[in-house]
């Protein structure tokens, strides 16, 4: 497997940058990502794959469970990472993006399978307030459907978090940051989006209709925008 890796460095190498030599020499020198992307570690995940953007146009932080822990006088790699995005990059978009069949969400769901990984049932833990909701609200449903429900649940709360950051607070204030909540399905590549006034996830195609209109107007890439 290493091989396999290590090849696709040489393919990379001799033919993906000498193709784009001048975007890597711009990029050497500084960044201005469009957005904090924050999604899951789960290895079938591909942020730049699914929303098809180039090197530098996505600052990534992944986890497991796309957790964003409310703000604290703890110093951890995602708070650190926001304060960076937000503070020092000043990204224009936080998107929030969770996943279909999650093994972190389904760890939450069934704590009681998190006895041997401690740690990972403890950073779950901030996603106990969605695992509830889905509980109480869930009631009744398949094991699939719940899951589901607290996956979107957990994207909602993670955004609720996320807003406890003190140069996200000031940037939403401001309106110099806008909040984005998405879901991805790994077996469809359907990805849906959270809409305010509707109070439910409808799919990005149609949550930014007008956006993807404009820039097809454009002739931009045909890639999901969301400035």
């Amino acid at each position: 497997m290493v091989n396999k890796i290590a090849a696709g460095v040489v393919r990379f190498q001799h033919d993906v940058y000498t193709k784009r030599q001048r975007l890597f020499r711009e990029l050497a020198f500084g960044q201005s990502p469009e957005a904090l992307f924050i999604t899951c570690s789960d290895s079938r995940i591909d942020p730049n794959l699914i929303t098809q953007t180039d090197p530098g146009e996505l600052f990534i932080c992944r986890n497991a469970g796309n957790i964003v822990p409310p703000h604290s006088s703890h110093t951890g790699a995602m708070t650190a990472s926001i304060e960076y995005a937000v503070g020092a990059l000043k990204v224009p978009h936080i998107i929030i993006c969770g996943h279909t069949h999650c093994g972190a969400m389904s760890g939450a769901l069934h704590p009681e399978t998190l006895d041997k990984l401690p740690h990972v049932r403890e950073w779950l833990s901030h996603a106990k307030a969605a695992e509830l909701i889905a509980r109480e609200s869930g009631e009744g449903l398949s094991e699939e459907a719940k899951l589901d429900l607290l996956t979107k649940e957990n994207v909602l709360l993670q955004m609720a978090h996320i807003k406890t950051h003190p140069y996200v607070a000031a940037a939403v204030s401001s309106r110099r940051v806008e909040i984005h909540g998405w879901v991805y399905d790994i077996a469809s590549g359907e990805v849906v989006a959270f809409d305010e006034a509707r109070r439910d996830f409808i799919p990005v195609s149609e949550y930014y209709r007008d956006q993807i209109k404009c820039n097809d107007q454009q002739g931009d890439a045909p890639k999901i925008s969301v400035v």
